[in-house]
């Protein structure tokens, strides 16, 4: 059975009549005659009531034409997704999301795929640091990652979206919180909840950073790998943080949020396979590029990362 043979049947069914149908099918009538009769050959029974003066389905035809009618949307839909796909208008993008990015970027990139691409849904993967990113777009495990630069690796391709400074998070009732502004110096001696060193976490790198620059190395209380928890830890008074500053976009009883003037930037960049060319990949980067989600001009240095070793020390070690 021919799927040509189902639009045949289907045009002469709802004009009731074969001559008409042959001109909405744009062909000749003799030819459209006999491919109704091979399809009711092939089918055993008789589709239509054929006088001289009219066409009527059958019992049987009515009974066929209601599954045809729902085959033909069926087989259009289908074509229809298909070239949809084709041209990166509908899919599934796998995005991976650094744990922060979250709060700020997610939803500011959500809304501008659901507005762009309104057949494009969303597989969100939330709090993976870099290094797990990295590895899970060069595996094809994601199609975009939204993290925080160096990528280590070959073949990962990175545009920034953002410079965010690192904001100070303490608790609301800490003896610095009723501060404007935080220098590092004022840090000295605080016990820091920082992202776990197997992590291998660009913000924890630029935190040390910061704070070897002030002249001291921040003492690690406590390791978590989400930011949620960070955010817990400090309101319950366990320690202080240095977060991006898109934090600040959650709402968190118990913590209140200071700039820091002398803490480092860290990078925000959305990240892709270098050389993918899936259509889905394309569009999406377009409409992004299009709503201004990248900024103009040259990226930033690269953060450079400071060793680990001695997170544990004593407070106040240098």
């Amino acid at each position: 059975m021919e799927l040509r043979h189902l639009r045949y049947f289907a045009a002469v069914a709802e004009t009731r009549h074969f001559g008409r149908a042959a001109e909405r099918l744009r062909m000749a009538q003799p030819p459209l005659s006999q491919a109704i009769r091979q399809l009711e050959a092939e089918l055993g029974v008789a589709l239509f009531h054929r006088t001289t003066r009219q066409v009527g389905l059958t019992g049987a035809g009515e009974v066929f034409h209601t599954d045809v009618v729902r085959i033909l949307r069926s087989v259009d839909e289908a074509a229809a997704r298909a070239r949809r796909f084709a041209q990166g208008a509908e899919g599934i993008l796998r995005i991976g999301l650094t744990g922060s990015a979250g709060y700020r970027h997610l939803p500011e990139l959500a809304r501008t795929v659901k507005r762009e691409l309104p057949g494009v849904a969303l597989e969100v993967h939330t709090e993976m640091f870099t290094p797990a990113q990295e590895a899970a777009l060069s595996e094809a495990r994601l199609d975009i990652g939204v993290l925080r630069p160096p990528v280590r690796g070959d073949g990962i391709t990175c545009r920034d979206i953002a410079q965010e400074p690192l904001v100070l998070v303490l608790p609301e009732d800490h003896w610095l919180a009723e501060s404007p502004e935080v220098p590092l110096e004022r840090l000295r001696g605080e016990d820091f909840i920082m992202y776990a060193a197997t992590s291998r976490s660009i913000v924890s790198d630029a935190v040390i950073s910061s704070c070897l620059s002030a002249g001291f190395h921040p003492h690690t209380a406590h390791e978590v790998t989400e930011t949620s928890t960070a955010l817990a830890l400090v309101a319950a008074g366990l320690g202080v943080a240095l977060l991006p500053d898109s934090v600040r976009s959650v709402r968190r009883d118990g913590v209140v949020f200071r700039p820091v003037p002398d803490a480092q930037r860290v990078r925000l960049a959305l990240a892709w396979r270098t050389g993918d060319t899936s259509p889905l990949l394309a569009a999406v980067l377009a409409a992004l590029t299009a709503a201004d989600a990248f900024p103009t001009g040259d990226a930033s240095p690269d953060v450079t990362a400071p060793s680990r070793a001695g997170a544990q020390n004593h407070r106040g070690n240098t």
